[in-house]
C-alpha cells in the first residue's frame, strides 16, 4: 500500500509543483488549500506525512501543527514545514513546535523527494521496506 501525503498549501501553483515533484515516489497524494480544511482532512484520513505551509488562510500552519500534536489520533503524523520564511528562527520554531522537518521555498524537487523519503523511512522502523 502506498504511503499517503497531505499537502496543506494555499498556492495552487505550489500545490501543483509539489504534486509533480513527488509523483515519481508513487505516493497517494491529497491536498487542502487552507488550514481548517487541511486539519479536517488530516483527522479524517490520517496521512503518513503532511507537507505544511505556515501562511495559510483560516488558521495558519502553526495552529494546524499545534492541533495535530495535541490530538492523540494525529500526534504521530510526520509533518514537514514547507515555507518561504527562511529565517533561522522560523526553522527553530518549527522544531520546537514539533515539526519533523523544515524546507524553504523555493525548493529543489530532488531535495523535496529526498526529505519525504528520509522522513518516511526514519518513521517506518527497523526491518520495514523503504519506499
Amino acid at each position: 500500500m502506498a504511503n499517503s501525503v497531505l499537502v496543506i498549501e494555499d498556492s495552487p501553483s505550489v500545490r501543483r509543483l509539489i504534486e509533480i515533484c513527488v509523483r515519481p515516489l508513487g505516493l497517494d497524494l491529497s491536498s487542502a488549500e487552507d488550514g481548517i480544511t487541511g486539519l479536517e482532512m488530516a483527522r479524517r484520513h490520517l496521512p503518513d506525512l503532511i507537507l505544511l505551509d505556515i501562511g495559510l488562510p483560516g488558521i495558519d500552519g502553526w495552529e494546524v501543527l499545534r492541533n495535530l500534536r495535541a490530538d492523540q489520533e494525529t500526534a504521530n503524523i510526520i509533518v514537514i514545514i514547507v515555507t518561504a520564511h527562511a529565517q533561522p528562527e522560523v526553522a527553530a520554531a518549527a522544531e520546537q513546535r514539533g515539526a519533523d522537518g523544515f524546507m524553504t521555498k523555493p525548493f529543489r524537487p530532488a531535495e523535496l523527494r529526498d526529505e519525504i523519503t528520509r522522513q518516511l523511512d526514519a518513521h517506518r522502523g527497523p526491518g520495514a521496506q523503504a519506499i
